[in-house]
């Protein structure tokens, strides 16, 4: 690639300083074949931490969004900025080991994919979902309702269903969507697929964006290369919550995760997939209330959670179902809804 700058690295912040110094530490510690920028675009009022980063790392450029925009246009800012010949999107909640974005790039340079993701480890070491394939429909997504999920993953087991998930045990996989703390595109694929759906606040939006760069071409993972990942570190902080992963839909956390994944099946699969996967939403609101009616009944010391989640599951419900006529619409909405 000449000269030029060969990867863009962008970084979300948003009121996470340590995470964020942590994670710009290991790429310089990690990262010494490849030439690269690290773009911050900072999404929330931190007094003083640009002028300690700066004076600890003067290339790195501060960008600053202005307001809490999220993820999608919080990258799209550093992505409209970036001059490198791929640009990396990566969460300011991961850290750099093994010389990752080294021999990620070495690789990537020589392959015919279009966008590309690596292994996610957590602290511990174990693995993490770091791409995977569609699930028609996004039937997937009815997988964290509390009992109807896990209805349905009973049976997908009993019939020997698919796992949609990229296995680590193959060098260089080709998926359909790569997990968005660490993607990877080349520069010109964005001028022909687009930058990110700025519709989407949080959640489903990298998604969303493989789902359009897949009509093009291949997106791959390399589950020989590896970071680690503290899930859901920053999104947490946020949030407020204490839980990783994203299964419950009981907090502001779980609404989000919901209205954005109704609003990418509706992109993606359009109205009348939306609406089933919304009846089914529905559909578990009284399973939610008699199952754990019963489980009260054999467990009376944990009462006071059992009779609180799905009144809370419920109201987020309520607000999903108001929100509804908005996303069927299609029409542009900035869908932050906490």
């Amino acid at each position: 690639m000449g000269e030029s700058t060969q990867v863009s690295i962008i970084l979300v912040h948003y009121h996470t300083p340590e995470l964020l110094l942590n994670c710009i530490d290991s790429i310089y510690n990690e990262t010494h074949q490849s030439s690269f920028e690290i773009i911050v675009v900072n999404n929330g009022s931190q007094p003083n931490f640009s002028n300690e980063l700066l004076s600890k790392f003067p290339d790195l450029k501060w960008v600053e969004s202005g307001y809490n925009a999220g993820f999608s246009r919080a990258n799209n800012i550093g992505i409209r900025l970036a001059t490198g010949d791929a640009i990396l999107l990566l969460n300011s909640d991961t850290i750099i080991i093994n010389s990752a974005i080294d021999k990620c790039i070495s690789k990537f340079e020589h392959d015919n994919a279009l966008a590309c993701g690596i292994q996610l480890l957590s602290k511990d070491g174990s693995e993490q979902i770091s791409g995977s394939f569609f699930v028609k429909g996004g039937l997937n997504f009815l997988l964290p309702l509390p009992y109807f999920g896990k209805f349905i993953r009973t049976i997908a087991y009993a019939i020997k269903a698919p796992i949609p998930h990229a296995k680590s045990a193959v060098e260089r996989q080709e998926i359909d969507w790569i997990n968005g703390a660490f993607l990877m595109i080349k520069k010109e694929v964005v001028s022909t697929v687009g930058l990110m759906d700025e519709d989407f606040f949080l959640y489903a939006e990298e998604v969303e964006w493989c789902w359009r760069i897949g009509k093009k071409g291949a997106l791959v993972i390399y589950s020989n290369i590896a970071i680690t990942h503290l899930e859901g570190g920053s999104s947490n902080d946020f949030f407020g919550a204490h839980a990783k992963g994203y299964y419950s839909l009981y907090d502001k956390r779980g609404f989000q995760l919901m209205v954005s994944n109704l609003l990418r099946i509706r992109k993606q699969f359009g109205i009348t997939w939306f609406l089933l996967i919304l009846a089914f939403y529905i559909l578990e609101i009284p399973i939610f209330f008699i199952g754990n009616i019963l489980t009260i009944a054999f467990n009376l010391d944990q009462w006071k959670a059992w009779i609180t989640s799905p009144f809370l599951y419920l109201k987020n419900i309520i607000k999903l179902v108001l929100l509804s006529p908005k996303i069927i619409s299609g029409k542009p909405y900035f869908y932050k809804v906490i």
